[in-house]
């Protein structure tokens, strides 16, 4: 299916921000009418995306990294 002009503006949006955050959730809000925990959900939805993929490759890579990243340690803390 390919990206729709939300999903296009979330990752464009999220490439502009990179690893910010303090900000970003205000800006989530009044840039993409959406609250953060929206915004997170359809991000992580969106990089599965092979047309994701195609738009901005290595945004969809490092954001693929950082979610394995953080399911490991997760994984890690859980099994302690």
């Amino acid at each position: 299916m390919p990206l729709s002009e939300r999903d296009r503006s979330i990752l464009d949006f999220e490439a502009r921000w990179g690893a910010h955050s303090g900000a970003k959730e205000e800006a989530v809000r009044e840039e993409l009418s959406l609250s953060p925990a929206r915004y997170y959900q359809l991000l992580g939805r969106i990089i599965e995306s092979v047309d994701a993929l195609s738009h901005d490759p290595l945004l969809v890579h490092r954001l693929r990294r950082m979610r394995a990243a953080a399911e490991r340690s997760r994984a890690d803390r859980a099994a302690m």
